[in-house]
């Protein structure tokens, strides 16, 4: 199995008005993740044992073992970017109610949902994510997670809408500046249809 690069579900410019600028969105998918998956496949390739699985069966497969920790990164990599672009829209920050009900419900208000996001995404030390995650409980939670960590590799969850942390997600348009950055993906460009789309199919 190839895997390739896939395409943004937006216009690369399409995003600058709402505070991410098309050269972050050519660095970032054209440069960065085309890195990723141009490894990926590089690695794949030499190795019979991963020849024919899936991204998620990768994943899972590499998680934890040393001598293929080169795949476990590209992969998570892989995976992580491409749902980080499903959860940016032009038309970002509104929520459906069938997701600020979930919210509301598990975290005690659409506020607090925010608040605790912005603290995993702040609290994350270094390069990660951060992650609304449907728990194997049935209930909504956030957590986080470096470098290339992924819910995939834990079991730990669905992964409904994710924020990348690494600086190259956000230099260009704030600098250094990661709690604005947070904040403006919360507003402006987190996707919650999507978010809520993804509930709905679990």
């Amino acid at each position: 199995m190839t895997f390739s690069l896939p395409s943004l579900p937006f216009a690369p410019g399409a995003l600058a008005a709402r505070g991410m600028c098309q050269e972050t969105l050519e660095l970032h998918h054209g440069k960065h993740h085309q890195a990723y998956v141009t490894a990926l496949n590089g690695l794949v390739d030499k190795n019979d044992a991963l020849k024919g699985k899936s991204l998620e069966e990768i994943i899972r497969l590499a998680h934890e073992r040393g001598d293929l920790a080169a795949v476990f990164n590209n992969a998570g990599q892989h995976w992580n970017h491409s749902l980080f672009w499903n959860s940016l829209t032009p038309n970002g920050g509104g929520i459906p109610g069938s997701l600020e009900k979930k919210l509301i419900s598990d975290f005690g208000g659409v506020e607090k949902f925010k608040e605790q996001f912005k603290a995993a995404a702040l609290g994350q030390f270094g390069s990660g994510w951060a992650w609304l995650v449907l728990g194997t409980d049935g209930r909504l939670k956030i957590t986080k997670t470096g470098n290339a960590g992924t819910p995939v590799a834990t079991g730990e969850g669905k992964a409904l809408l994710v924020l990348d942390v690494w600086e190259h997600a956000y230099y260009v348009d704030f600098r250094n500046r990661r709690a604005d950055f947070a904040d403006n993906f919360l507003a402006k460009l987190a996707n919650f249809e999507f978010a809520a789309a993804q509930l709905a199919a679990a």
